[in-house]
């Protein structure tokens, strides 16, 4: 098949767990045009540079800015609006290169929406594979989600609004509440092969993570205050300063470092969570303020017991992590790890019925670890203040399929 696959470009999960999937297309012979922007864009031309059936085209996607470890919205905004024109032009050069040669079967989204917005147009069935979607179709009890909360309702809202109608969505994770919402299915983990080849040798250092540079001066003089050993990751230096070893990022350096940690620290992305937890790296999660997504993350973390949350790097939340990171770890032995065969088999069977043109399968017939089941009775009324827009149209790809 033909497949046009779109993935967001802020943040790097995103990319990293794409091309998981991509090289698993790549083997069962179809032919992939990949859209994406910003840094994933450089990532994913390298990784796929020379490759037959699979081209990269960059396109223009919106940028997040942050102070310190808060998401400032009025500057994200403003760069956003001031990139617009320019922006808009290149995607609809890209859209017309695209739409000349490359005749697509289906789309797969990682939460991007260019990639979506040329199925809708085309008229085009989408799988969505990303983790984002289990804010909207799953049901949260109220410690991880605040589901009476406005930020709960709002990320709901905007995550709703993302890819409404897909054919169906592949939401990855490491937790499983119940599917309240049909053609969902929640699948492990999306895994690079390299960690799927690390083995777990827990060792006395402790891994930090961290992306926001401006404040590395501050995260190295709260290390310094306590009696651990740590490796340091995206500070923007490099040599060992004390108990400090500030380390340059080398891919298969920073999974020898993880596999091999006593605890990790790091902010909320999905990623690198479920990563460690995999792994059965207990972890302390410390959230970009503003991005609720990652503080759903981090919540479940803790209740299940795999790590903390935690609201800043402070020495006594980071004391507190460690002398209580055996107890996470005894927790982690419950987690059983998986490899992609899982994900794999659900989007061959989604891909084959969209192949045979057969209506969106409201629960898939593979092995899965979340899926919708229809309730055994229910009245008029609660039927239909459950059904949502997103939820019924244009979902049948015989009626999106080009003439």
């Amino acid at each position: 098949m033909k497949i046009l696959y779109g993935v967001v470009g802020e943040g790097m999960g995103h990319a990293t767990r794409s091309r998981v999937i991509l090289e698993n297309l790549l083997r069962k012979g179809h032919e992939v045009r990949v859209v994406v922007s910003g840094r994933a864009h450089k990532f994913m031309a390298e990784k796929f540079h020379g490759r037959s059936n699979i081209v990269v085209e960059e396109i223009h996607g919106l940028h997040l800015k942050f102070d310190g470890n808060d998401l400032d919205l009025s500057e994200s905004v403003l760069g956003n609006l001031a990139l617009a024109p320019a922006g808009l032009k290149k995607n609809l050069a890209v859209w017309k290169k695209i739409n000349d040669d490359f005749d697509a079967d289906v789309v797969v989204s990682d939460f991007e929406s260019f990639a979506y917005f040329f199925a809708r147009v085309e008229g085009l069935p989408v799988i969505s594979i990303d983790n984002m979607q289990i804010i909207n179709r799953c049901a949260h009890d109220d410690f991880v989600s605040h589901d009476q909360s406005f930020s709960f309702r709002l990320a709901k809202l905007a995550v709703k609004a993302k890819l409404p109608g897909a054919y169906h969505y592949l939401v990855s994770s490491f937790f499983f509440p119940p599917v309240t919402k049909a053609r969902t299915t929640l699948v492990s983990p999306i895994l690079r092969p390299e960690i799927l080849k690390a083995r777990r040798e827990p060792g006395d250092h402790v891994v930090v993570y961290q992306t926001a540079t401006a404040t590395a001066d501050q995260v190295l003089a709260t290390l310094k205050r306590l009696p651990y050993r740590f490796k340091a990751y995206g500070t923007g230096r490099s040599g060992v300063d004390g108990n400090i070893d500030c380390r340059p990022f080398s891919e298969q350096g920073f999974i020898d470092d993880l596999r091999t940690a006593r605890c990790v620290i790091a902010g909320g992305g999905y990623s690198l969570m479920g990563e460690a937890v995999h792994l059965h790296v207990p972890m302390l999660s410390i959230p970009i303020a503003g991005q609720y997504e990652q503080e759903l993350n981090a919540r479940y973390l803790q209740q299940l017991g795999y790590g903390r949350l935690g609201a800043a790097i402070a020495a006594d939340v980071i004391d507190d992590f460690v002398l209580h990171a055996p107890d996470m770890q005894d927790a982690l032995e419950s987690y059983v790890p998986r490899d992609n065969d899982i994900l794999f088999g659900c989007l061959d069977e989604l891909l084959r019925d969209v192949d045979l043109d057969e209506p969106p399968p409201q629960a898939l017939r593979h092995a899965n670890l979340g899926s919708y089941t229809e309730p055994l009775s229910r009245g008029l009324a609660d039927a239909l203040e459950d059904l949502d827009r997103d939820d019924v149209e244009q979902t049948d790809p015989r009626t999106l399929r080009r003439s």
